[in-house]
């Protein structure tokens, strides 16, 4: 045999291996891709940021806060409607600022659900707001968006839910652009879907915000907005499909709260009215184990017959409690 046909020979012997080797080791696979079995990229979906985990990733940015016109004003305190950006939009709110000297710790205040129609700027935080303004506490209240002054929130009734947790974000963040304010002295007040707001901002943060609660939905997303859809007008029909479709599409479990208890670090001071029909005293009685279970720091407050603004004889001893627990928490950092 000549070497030129050894040569051929030994090339076709290579080729017959290697076609009989694919064969029987890859059928019906074809050509593998370097990039592995699954070669497709997965591109991020529309709502992908808001879950919590990447949300604790995120740097949010500050904006300057500002003010506009005075509504009030008292011999110890004035009120003012102030300013900030969120994400690019704009943002009102109710500030109540003492008339005393010096650096102000801030408590940032998050109101429950009003109705868009009889919404005015710092609905739901005013009267308290005024209390803590009147004891020294500079309060800031955002209206949300869509409410007050504020730009419009999303299209998608999802994210707008998902834009409250930003929004408030965004503005303790921005806190350090204000002269007066002691940063980063911050507190919390969340009252109702104000309180499963200010936990989730726990969660996401990890800050050690010292947080009062009144009557917190502390029920995990989304039965937690689904609970009080048989006051709607077509008994939540709507919302179930919204929030249906939003469960195809995304795994639910990562943009609840309830989920990530263990990254909360700050005190809480949990207030709940025994007579409460919006947010059932057993809630809160769950969740206060739950953190108790965790070691967490919660100090838990009931009142027979209250109701859910404490508006049957308990306010004034509510409030008294927040005032003490913010300085003594406060006044440490």
């Amino acid at each position: 045999m000549t070497k030129r046909k050894i040569v051929i020979f030994t090339i076709t012997l290579a080729i017959l291996i290697l076609i009989i080797y694919v064969k029987y080791n890859f059928p019906k696979r074809g050509i593998i891709s370097p990039l592995g079995e699954n070669s497709s990229v997965t591109e991020p979906k529309p709502l992908d940021k808001y879950s919590f985990e990447n949300l604790r990733e995120r740097q949010f940015e500050d904006s300057q806060i500002t003010f506009g016109k005075v509504l009030k004003e008292e011999n110890r305190f004035f009120s003012r409607v102030f300013y900030y950006t969120s994400d690019g939009k704009k943002v009102s709110g109710l500030a109540n600022i003492p008339k005393i000297t010096g650096k102000l710790p801030v408590i940032v205040m998050l109101r429950g659900f009003v109705d868009q129609e009889i919404y005015t700027v710092g609905e739901g935080t005013r009267r308290s707001g005024e209390v803590f303004a009147e004891n020294g506490f500079l309060t800031l209240a955002p209206d949300f968006l869509g409410y007050g002054q504020s730009s419009s929130p999303s299209a998608n009734p999802i994210e707008e839910r998902f834009e409250t947790y930003t929004t408030a974000l965004n503005l303790l963040t921005s806190i350090k652009t204000l002269d007066m304010a002691d940063f980063p002295r911050i507190g919390i007040w969340g009252h109702s879907n104000g309180g499963h707001i200010a936990l989730s901002i726990l969660a996401i943060t990890g800050q050690a915000y010292p947080t009062v609660l009144w009557a917190p939905v502390s029920k995990p997303f989304p039965y937690s907005i689904l609970y009080f859809t048989d006051e709607f007008e077509d008994h939540g029909k709507k919302l179930r499909k919204v929030v249906s479709d939003f469960e195809k599409d995304y795994d639910v479990e990562k943009y609840t709260f309830t989920n990530y208890l263990d990254w909360i670090s700050a005190p809480i001071q949990l207030h709940q009215g025994s007579e409460d029909e919006a947010v059932p005293q057993k809630w809160s009685d769950q969740f206060v184990d739950e953190m108790r279970k965790l070691k967490k720091d919660i100090t838990y407050y009931t009142y027979p017959g209250d109701d859910h603004n404490f508006a049957k004889g308990s306010w004034n001893l509510v409030v008294l409690r927040n005032i003490s627990f913010f300085r003594n928490h406060l006044n440490r950092l």
